[in-house]
């Protein structure tokens, strides 16, 4: 039984109907999608916010949650009622009324530049919890600009608690964080770390040990120590493998 906040997923979300041209356009993108989950590790799917359904999902097991991919095609937005958290359901509203309210703000095809990422937690079928990384981005818009359907990629979450909703825009360093008490959101810059800084993170990234890396650009170890700390602080991390993980989904690297 879904109550009024996490109901209201599919209300705020619907799209409505569209006219019968606009359905009719080429479907071709779905093959780019394809491809691209094919070159990926994560999962990948497409909602379509006129029928509420998934038009497509990868069969990557993170999303699937012990579930075939034509089982989850079927259940469409059911998915989220059924594999999510109740209180996880309750903050994809929040998310949700406050990242629609913003695209609908942003004039035109502009829209199409945005992509916003947050974290929640998908319960398996044999009832294990995990914290994921949600990332969507619009695929196709109406006539009159409204999104329509779009493309989400799923991944492990480096963060200890779900919510870290971020809106970025292509080509630029701004980042808009929700304030999820407030419902508002507050702009901030992604982090600019120095060359070396970024050499340290990319070599870490190819499996190098401190000493290694130490070796490879003809410092102390206890530098590369040095430079790690800074690169923690930078990104509010406590790992390295979250440091890769933050910059890269912020595409720092």
């Amino acid at each position: 039984m879904k109550n009024n906040s996490t109901s209201s997923l599919l209300t705020k979300n619907h799209l409505g109907p569209i006219s019968d041209d606009e359905r009719s356009a080429p479907s071709d993108y779905l093959d780019a999608v394809k491809a691209f989950s094919r070159l990926t590790y994560e999962s990948v799917y497409v909602i379509n916010y006129e029928t509420m359904t998934f038009e497509y999902v990868s069969d990557n097991p993170l999303f699937l949650c012990g579930l075939s991919t034509a089982e989850v095609l079927a259940m469409g937005y059911e998915f989220y009622f059924k594999h999510v958290p109740e209180g996880d359901l309750a903050l994809l509203n929040i998310i949700n009324e406050a990242g629609f309210d913003f695209y609908k703000s942003i004039p035109g095809d502009d829209k199409m530049l945005y992509s916003i990422t947050y974290d929640f937690h998908l319960v398996n079928r044999d009832g294990k919890t995990i914290l994921v990384n949600h990332k969507l981005t619009p695929l196709l818009l109406t006539r009159d600009k409204r999104m329509w359907k779009a493309m989400c990629i799923v991944s492990l979450s480096h963060h200890k608690a779900a919510g870290n909703v971020c809106i970025h825009k292509q080509g630029s360093d701004e980042i808009l964080e929700l304030d999820v008490s407030r419902k508002v959101w507050i702009k901030s810059v992604k982090p600019v770390l120095t060359e070396r800084e970024i050499e340290v993170l990319r070599l870490h990234a190819q499996g190098l040990s401190i000493n290694e890396i130490a070796e490879r650009v003809f410092v102390t170890a206890d530098t590369v120590k040095y430079y790690r700390r800074r690169i923690f602080e930078r990104f509010g991390v406590e790992t390295m493998v979250e440091a890769l993980s933050y910059a890269v989904g912020r595409r720092i690297v």
